[in-house]
């Protein structure tokens, strides 16, 4: 599908009410929405719950569970196992909560405690063996998934120097990422002996962002990584790497900036997500959505890439996540400080669908 030579509009098809403060984040359940499964979104809110909420065969939403009782403060953050039997949550009382899907049903397994103040960020690696979390402690966790739902901290990181907003696995390999209040992203991988460390600051050159990250996605071959801050701009960095040998990690910096963006929002940009087939979102305080795909015709020391659409007053209010799905259809969930989820599709604005992905 050519996305750039065509013209394509964000149709809003659902708005799912029921929480009732801001939306913090939203989060697709793995393997979903395609072959007759019907797709599942999970929803976090500063209402102290999480909601999940599952499409009928009409294409509607519908809230399937509430999970509450079990965080006492904001839940900033939610992510799924690979596998999709478990969600993980991330809240402002210190804590992480595991829950196991059985059925219709879900039921708090595990809780983890280690964090000193506010957990901003979960997030499992393409395995589901290994979970990490960050938090206003400057802290980054690694938790190693055990039988039986125990989960044990195998390492605490602590290179940057600020309230660490995101924490987010590479697809393509147990490198991890964060992002801060520090106005940088730091790239982490293990050495032998589970002794993991800092291999790569993004940000402390020129071509970093000059104020806080708020959120980076990984593009579906994890050579591609974008960024987006308090600074206006979305930044977009490769992986220099060479299929005919190995890289050397403590010799040269695996990851060069080669795209930024910028004039596009006019406040905060507080998430961005890539999707399979390469389309970027992000969502900001400015209340809009913008998708930004690929310039393959200006392409000299790397990718470029360009507007593809901009969708003005997405929500009333801050939009604080943007996700795609990796379902049938291409479709992406918003969620706001209006305390609403919103469902879009991606379509040509002729009103034809586009293929099946």
């Amino acid at each position: 599908m050519n996305f750039v030579d065509e013209d394509f509009e964000l149709r809003e098809i659902q708005r799912l009410e029921g929480h009732t403060d801001r939306v913090w984040s939203v989060a697709w359940k793995p393997d979903t929405g395609i072959n007759g499964v019907p797709a599942v979104l999970a929803s976090c809110s500063g209402d102290k719950t999480v909601r999940i909420w599952e499409q009928d065969s009409t294409g509607s939403f519908h809230c399937q569970a509430v999970l509450e009782e079990t965080h006492t403060r904001t839940v900033r953050s939610c992510a799924w196992s690979p596998s999709g039997k478990n969600l993980a949550t991330a809240s402002f009382d210190a804590t992480t909560a595991i829950w196991e899907n059985v059925g219709v049903d879900f039921e708090c397994v595990s809780t983890l405690e280690g964090h000193d103040n506010e957990v901003k960020s979960v997030s499992w690696n393409h395995s589901g063996s290994l979970l990490a979390t960050c938090g206003r402690d400057k802290s980054v966790w690694i938790w190693e998934v055990l039988p039986g739902n125990e989960f044990d901290c195998v390492s605490v990181l602590q290179g940057h120097t600020q309230d660490v907003k995101m924490v987010q696995w590479s697809p393509l390999m147990d490198m991890l990422f964060s992002c801060s209040y520090d106005n940088t992203i730091k790239v982490w991988i293990e050495n032998l002996g589970d002794d993991w460390h800092c291999i790569q600051t993004l940000g402390e050159s020129n071509s970093g962002h000059t104020s806080t990250v708020w959120s980076l996605s990984s593009d579906a071959s994890g050579r591609k990584l974008v960024s987006c801050s308090d600074d206006l701009t979305i930044k977009v960095w490769i992986l220099i790497d060479d299929d005919d040998r190995i890289i050397d990690w403590n010799k040269e910096p695996p990851w060069k900036h080669v795209c930024t963006l910028s004039g596009y929002h006019d406040r905060t940009i507080f998430s961005v997500h890539w999707s399979r087939e390469g389309i970027i979102a992000s969502g900001a305080a400015d209340d809009a959505i913008c998708l930004f795909v690929e310039n393959n015709d200006n392409e000299v020391d790397g990718p470029t890439f360009k507007l593809l659409l901009k969708k003005e007053k997405a929500h009333e209010m801050d939009v604080n996540s943007v996700q795609w799905n990796t379902g049938d259809r291409r479709l992406l969930a918003s969620a706001s400080d209006d305390g609403m989820v919103k469902i879009w599709e991606l379509v040509r604005r002729s009103g034809q669908k586009l293929p099946s992905t």
